[in-house]
């Protein structure tokens, strides 16, 4: 594992208490940096935190609940510190359907939190970042935001607004020193896989170059770097973890 500096810094990771989140919340703690986790599962979030000891704590946090989320970033900076680092890792899949058969309120939800969610959680970080000069977000988007998955309009719709609104904040906030990426994994073997049916689980599967599913801690290697401050100049990209899937 190559060496991260993170030391002195505070980092939220949302989702952070399984999955993705959860081992970049790892490699952050053995970074040298404090991290607050910010999940709805109160359960997991007491598990994690146990694992990853006292560099991290524990928020119980509605990432579609706006007033939640600046609540969460007021207490986080006074328990943790001010923030320095976002990971924004929370989400789901949603339920497999053609577009024209996509029912309606699972639509709403899907786009609630995936998309939604994300506004709010860089809408509430920003604001301190920008006070202090410095910052660095990584939203966690899909490669389904760039080429779409059949069955799945709602979450393609969803990471490609992710996209787009990581690529204009970058611009927004750059000569601040903040830095505003985008990763776009192919799936990874989590509990997100859980909501999707086996054979969309086997299109994506054959959809991949390299044979496989993503590894979390591939994740969290890219991620350790975009968020350090060696990243100083890169911001309002969008980098590629779909193990050759990409097209662009």
């Amino acid at each position: 594992m190559n060496q991260i500096d993170l030391v002195g810094q505070t980092a939220v990771v949302t989702g952070g208490a399984q999955g993705i989140g959860y081992a970049i919340a790892e490699r952050l703690v053995a970074s040298g940096a404090k991290v607050a986790l910010w999940d709805m599962n109160a359960d997991l979030l007491a598990a994690a935190v146990g694992r990853l000891g006292q560099p991290a704590q524990a928020f119980t946090v509605n990432i579609a609940d706006y007033d939640a989320v600046a609540a969460a970033v007021v207490d986080t900076e006074a328990k943790v510190g001010p923030i320095d680092i976002l990971v924004h890792s929370a989400g789901i899949a949603g339920k497999n359907a053609p577009l024209e058969e996509y029912d309606l309120d699972e639509w709403r939800r899907v786009i609630d939190i995936d998309l939604n969610g994300a506004f709010y959680v860089n809408r509430a970080v920003i604001p301190g970042m920008k006070a202090r000069n410095y910052g660095r977000i990584v939203n966690i988007a899909s490669i389904a935001g760039k080429e779409g998955n059949p069955n799945a309009s709602a979450y393609a719709a969803a990471k490609a607004g992710v996209i787009g609104m990581t690529k204009a904040l970058g611009k927004e906030v750059a000569k601040y020193d903040i830095a505003v990426n985008a990763i776009t994994p192919a799936t990874a073997k989590t509990r997100i896989l859980d909501e999707l049916k086996p054979e969309f689980i086997d299109y994506m599967l054959s959809r991949i170059p390299r044979g496989r599913f993503l590894e979390v801690n591939e994740a969290a290697n890219m991620v350790a770097w975009l968020v350090s401050r060696e990243n100083s100049f890169t911001t309002a990209s969008v980098f590629d973890l779909s193990g050759g899937r990409a097209t662009y």
